[in-house]
């Protein structure tokens, strides 16, 4: 396996990029687009439908060998565990990983295999704005910067910030889904 950005484009994992490439961090990668979780049926060899499930607005952040971040929205939190699955392979315990969840009702930070999880509700924002929020970053320095500059910034300030959700079990994580 080359990175783990050449393994989600050999998995056919992308959906509708925006970035994909090298940052100005040597050594670092970057995505930014959607992530399939539950790809779409195919209507014919050529032609496949929509993912039924993905994660949207998806940001990651690479080396060579692991995500180092994996920020993304998440429709519902019972897609949680498939999410997971299907890309864990890439992340470790110090990968990380921060979901905006449309129906939980507030934030968490759960461990699910040994990888500390940050899921935070999210009500009319962006994963992006979000993300700038947390990292207490200034949108107007943001917009001078290229795509990989801003990526490396936001990687950074998240590295620097304490991001603050109650500690949680799993199951209590589950608990905060909407009915």
């Amino acid at each position: 396996m080359g990175t783990p950005i050449d393994y989600i484009y050999e998995n056919k994992l992308q959906w509708q990029p925006s970035f994909n490439g090298a940052l100005e961090v040597p050594g670092r990668f970057g995505y930014r687009g959607a992530l399939v979780v539950t790809p779409g049926k195919f209507i014919s060899p050529e032609k496949q439908m929509p993912p039924k499930v993905m994660l949207k607005h998806a940001i990651a952040i690479t080396d060579d060998a692991a995500m180092l971040m994996l920020a993304a929205e998440l429709e519902s939190f019972d897609d949680f565990a498939a999410a997971f699955e299907g890309y864990k392979s890439l992340l470790t315990a110090d990968t990380l990983v921060t979901l905006f969840v449309n129906d939980l009702l507030s934030d968490a930070l759960f461990d699910y295999e040994g990888i500390p999880v940050y899921a935070f509700s999210l009500d009319e924002s962006s994963v992006w704005n979000e993300l700038i929020d947390h990292a207490d970053l200034e949108k107007r320095e943001l917009k001078r910067m290229g795509a990989e500059e801003k990526l490396d910034t936001l990687y950074d300030g998240l590295k620097a910030s304490t991001l603050r959700a109650p500690k949680l079990t799993y199951d209590e994580a589950c608990a905060l889904k909407m009915s």
